[in-house]
């Protein structure tokens, strides 16, 4: 299989499929993190952009020994030429869809300005657009009135590991699923939204909503932009 990501939460993945004796292929990664130690150098490779990802789609499908390809805390769009490489394209989703597609901080951040009293991450196939492929499965938690950011992207990093722990099993067994269309009203919550953020500090929850805690060294573009 092969993982394509960012972050600790992509290497908790690939450590978690390796101890399950799956066989980790390839893992495709941004430049926040680097290779835990003792992670072949040649199964892994550092990417900038979901383009240069596309024109490896080649490669990859060559390399995948059981079709499979895991998104996970993936900050690259998956292009044309990856969408029709062949491979079974999987993504975990900060949040539960349709209602939050786009950006975990700022899905995660909505739903405290909105007084959501529960929230999820969400394993779903990739399809042409944004987080809108069939859902195969959610992890819910529930979200304290009180709760700030930091706490929802705390209990969503631990969400998005149980998709992917609790699921991947089944994925590779083919009894995952059935994959489903979810109802609900669609959300979406990219970079606009984000950024919209920051002209709502008259709303009463929004110091609830943009206190990143240990979060702002992990997304400093938001920390800055929401005075966090």
């Amino acid at each position: 299989m092969i993982f394509v990501g960012d972050g600790a939460l992509l290497w908790r993945a690939v450590r978690h499929a390796q101890d399950g004796g799956h066989p980790v292929d390839l893992v495709c990664h941004g430049p926040r993190t680097t290779p835990p130690a003792g992670f072949d150098p040649d199964r892994a490779r550092r990417i900038r952009s979901g383009r240069e990802l596309d024109e490896l789609a080649g490669e990859l499908a060559q390399r995948c020994t059981d079709g499979l390809l895991w998104s996970i805390d993936n900050p690259f769009l998956l292009r044309e030429k990856m969408l029709a490489s062949g491979l079974r394209l999987l993504n975990v989703h900060g949040g539960p869809l349709p209602s939050y597609r786009g950006l975990p901080p700022v899905t995660a951040a909505y739903a405290v300005l909105h007084g959501e009293t529960s929230f999820a991450a969400t394993l779903h196939e990739i399809d042409d657009g944004i987080d809108t492929g069939p859902v195969l499965a959610q992890v819910e938690f529930p979200v304290e009135p009180d709760a700030v950011l930091e706490d929802v992207l705390t209990d969503l990093v631990e969400a998005a590991h149980r998709a992917f722990t609790e699921n991947l099993g089944p994925v590779v067994d083919g009894t995952a699923g059935p994959a489903r269309r979810p109802g609900g009203e669609p959300g979406y919550y990219g970079l606009e939204q984000g950024i919209a953020l920051a002209g709502m500090r008259a709303h009463p929850r929004y110091e609830q909503a943009t206190d990143l805690g240990m979060f702002s060294d992990y997304y400093p573009d938001a920390a800055t932009a929401w005075g966090s």
